[in-house]
């Protein structure tokens, strides 16, 4: 717990009034961030998906240790039990797709797991997986946890457990994705050619990185 607010206390001083894109403000005025939905996990960036992925495991009694060296920019989470020097899971996750989550990111999870020694992963995810992903897994000693399952394991929390995890979800630009490359807050802009929206980086034309999207509405 203490680290997780440690984690809201610095969210809050670096993003004390976030920047939203054209359109943001009304989406979080439809979101219902008072309690857990899937619509609200679905709004979840990236970033924030995995920092709550952390504080959830912590609250089960984990210790977490993050490794950011995967090409995407996100991390591997490895899970620690009291007192052990050693870890017991890696954990990856997966922010919320239109597209079920396929196997090549459990194979990826896989390949992390031989290479850090570990025997068991956990694949948390806003979304949906493929049937394919989810034979794969249960071969490979990964747990599956997708949006439904996850709603249902933050509900069974203590209540108040639950609370402080929606807080610390909530707080701050919890909608706009950060860069992977710069971990900076991305910028919506609009495509000369199709007139598309999209997130780009604010340290263009220095990071070209870019998201798709669907939730940013026109300026």
């Amino acid at each position: 717990m203490q680290r997780m607010w440690a984690a809201v206390a610095s969210l809050l001083n670096r993003n004390p009034r976030p920047r939203r894109a054209p359109g943001q403000a009304a989406q979080l005025e439809r979101l219902d961030s008072g309690k857990w939905t899937r619509e609200l996990l679905m709004h979840l960036e990236w970033r924030r998906v995995e920092e709550l992925c952390c504080a959830y495991f912590e609250e089960l009694g984990f210790k977490t240790g993050l490794t950011h060296d995967r090409a995407d920019g996100a991390v591997d989470i490895s899970l620690y039990a009291a007192g052990a020097d050693t870890a017991c899971m890696l954990v990856h996750c997966k922010a919320w797709d239109a597209y079920p989550i396929g196997i090549k990111p459990v194979r990826e999870l896989r390949g992390a797991m031989t290479s850090a020694n570990v025997a068991e992963g956990v694949m948390v995810a806003a979304g949906r997986f493929t049937p394919e992903a989810t034979h794969f897994a249960a071969k490979e000693n990964i747990q599956l946890i997708d949006g439904a399952s996850l709603l249902e394991k933050l509900a069974a929390l203590l209540p108040e457990k639950a609370l402080a995890l929606l807080k610390f979800a909530t707080q701050g630009d919890f909608l706009t994705p950060t860069c992977p490359r710069c971990s900076v807050k991305m910028l919506a802009r609009k495509s000369t050619r199709e007139g598309r929206m999209f997130w780009g980086c604010t340290n263009y034309p220095r990071c070209k990185q870019t998201f798709s999207s669907t939730t940013i509405s026109p300026a």
